[in-house]
C-alpha cells in the first residue's frame, strides 16, 4: 500500500466518522441536558411539597395549648408573604402553627419539639437568598432556598434547602366561589430553577390552607 492510498484512506475514514462522531457528541449534549433538568425538576418538586406542607399546617391550634395563642385574633399571624424580600426579588413566605400530638418535622426533616417553639407556636420560613461561599461577580447557578426555623433556644436558624433557584413568586389567589371555609386562603407558588447556563424551568402549584381561624 502506497504512501497515497493510506492518505486516500484516511480521508474518507475521517468523512465517513465525522457525522457519526457529531450525532455521538450531540446524544451525550441532550443526555447530560436531560440528567441536569430531571434533577432540577426533583428538587423543585421536593421544596413544592415542603412549602405546600407548611401553608396546609398555618395556623393549626391544639386544644391543649390553646390558651396560650389565642389572643392572635389575625390569621396574618399565622401566615404572611414577604414580597420581594429575598434573591433577585423573589418572595418569603412565613408560617405558624401549634404542635400536634403526632410526631411534626421541619422543612429539613429534623423533629419539632416544645423547646423549638415561642409561645407554643412552630415557626416556619422560606426565603431565597444568594449563594454563600461565592465570591462577588462571580457566576451562580441561582440563589439557595433557606429554610428558617427555631433552634431549642427559640432563635431564628436559617438551613440551606437546595441551590439553582432562579426567582420564588408566591402569590394569594380569591378563595374559590362558593366555599364554605372562612378564613382559608388559596397561594399559587411558582418556581423558577436553573443550571446557571441554559437551562431556566418554571414549575408552578396552588396550595390551601386548612387550619386558619
Amino acid at each position: 500500500m502506497t504512501l497515497l492510498e493510506c492518505l486516500v484512506g484516511i480521508s474518507l475514514c475521517t468523512l465517513l466518522l465525522n457525522p457519526l462522531l457529531k450525532a455521538s457528541a450531540h446524544l451525550v449534549s441532550k443526555q447530560v441536558e436531560y440528567e441536569k433538568t430531571q434533577l432540577l425538576i426533583s428538587e423543585a418538586e421536593r421544596a413544592l411539597e415542603l412549602i405546600g406542607r407548611a401553608i396546609q399546617m398555618a395556623g393549626y391550634q391544639n386544644i391543649k395549648t390553646y390558651d396560650k395563642y389565642k389572643k392572635i385574633d389575625s390569621s396574618q399571624k399565622f401566615i404572611q408573604v414577604n414580597k420581594k424580600a429575598g434573591y433577585r426579588d423573589s418572595d418569603s413566605l412565613s408560617v405558624q402553627h401549634a404542635l400536634s400530638d403526632d410526631i411534626d418535622f421541619d422543612c429539613i426533616g429534623n423533629t419539632l419539639t416544645k423547646e423549638r417553639t415561642r409561645k407554643d407556636l412552630v415557626y416556619q420560613g422560606f426565603v431565597v437568598e444568594r449563594q454563600a461561599g461565592i465570591a462577588k461577580g462571580a457566576k451562580v447557578n441561582g440563589g439557595s432556598l433557606i429554610c428558617q426555623s427555631l433552634d431549642r433556644q427559640g432563635r431564628l436558624q436559617n438551613s440551606t434547602l437546595m441551590n439553582g433557584v432562579n426567582h420564588l413568586l408566591i402569590e394569594e389567589n380569591h378563595k374559590p366561589q362558593g366555599s364554605s371555609s372562612k378564613g382559608q386562603r388559596v397561594y399559587k407558588i411558582s418556581l423558577q430553577m436553573t443550571d446557571g447556563a441554559l437551562l431556566q424551568i418554571d414549575l408552578e402549584r396552588t396550595f390551601a390552607t386548612r387550619n386558619l381561624p
